[in-house]
């Protein structure tokens, strides 16, 4: 009685958890979909206010809700947008508040272990943005600077991790958000943001007087960016997959790529500027989920 009591117990819980992971079945029954967005990633997501969304991966995810909505033969589908910060997006996304998360977010093995990620759509390099007026040029005049970066994301440790800031000392104050993290070296509080190149180059963009500003500096890292999904889910995760896959073949996704960072986008109308990289059209050509790990072996 007990054994047959523990084995009812055991498939519950599997039940229970399959339940919470069908990603597709839980769109299917409420006929809607909720987007994790970020606030001010640059251009691969930024809001333009009133609730409404925009970038890069914005409209990538949004060409994959339509392909699912697709597939679920639903004569609609409602996106709700939730915006996430780089502290809350996994655990809103494990928690079933976000089904596919639509940010700036490195696939690594340490993420791994709690959620799933898309084939990489953008490789990112770690770069550092400083006033053009500075002086500084490179990490090692960072030493006894105060440097910005955004609580919850990783390139300090890269700058800390990097053979020529090994020895450099340098003082880390926190932004919420990218954007806030970009107005501390803005106003002085920061002499640097360490930061993805394309969201220092966003926010440059947008800034009142985008010449007072560079990037500068040796590349720190670099770094798979990909859509987060919940783990253990392959039926969306495969959805999800194969609808990227598809705009990589067909060349969709360079036409969204060249839309916005090489056209002018809003709110602004105002050019990022960041030329395709061959680290991400080799992740188009080739597409894949490989964790930052593996790109630090070469």
């Amino acid at each position: 009685m007990k054994k047959s009591l523990l084995v009812l117990a055991t498939v519950a819980a599997f039940a229970a958890q399959a339940q919470t992971t069908d990603t597709l079945k839980k769109i299917k029954d409420s006929g809607s979909a909720t987007m994790g967005v970020r606030e001010s990633s640059g251009a691969l997501s930024y809001t333009l206010g009133d609730g409404k969304f925009a970038g890069f991966h914005i409209e990538v995810c949004s060409k994959v809700l339509a392909d699912v909505q697709k597939q679920l033969g639903l004569a609609k589908l409602d996106v709700k947008y939730q915006p996430v910060t780089s502290q809350n997006r996994i655990p809103l996304v494990q928690n079933g508040t976000v089904d596919i998360e639509c940010g700036s977010t490195t696939n690594n093995a340490t993420r791994q272990k709690d959620v799933a990620f898309a084939v990489t759509t953008f490789v990112e390099e770690v770069r550092i943005a400083v006033k053009a007026n500075s002086g500084i040029n490179s990490i090692a005049q960072l030493n006894g600077k105060k440097v910005a970066t955004t609580t919850g994301t990783t390139s300090v440790q890269h700058l800390r991790k990097h053979e020529r800031g090994a020895n450099v000392n340098f003082e880390e104050v926190f932004g919420k958000d990218h954007a806030d993290s970009f107005l501390l070296m803005e106003t002085g509080r920061a002499d640097a943001f360490v930061m993805d190149g394309q969201i220092l180059a966003g926010n440059i963009a947008k800034a009142k007087n985008p010449n007072d500003f560079k990037i500068v500096g040796e590349v720190l890292s670099v770094e798979p960016i990909a859509i987060m999904i919940r783990k253990d889910d392959p039926a969306f995760k495969k959805a999800v997959d194969d609808s990227i896959k598809a705009m990589m073949k067909s060349g969709d996704i360079a036409k969204m790529y060249d839309k916005w960072f090489m056209q002018p986008i809003p709110p602004t109308n105002t050019k990022v500027g960041l030329p395709l990289s061959d680290a991400t059209k080799n992740a188009w050509a080739n597409p894949n989920d490989k964790p930052l790990e593996d790109y630090l072996k070469k």
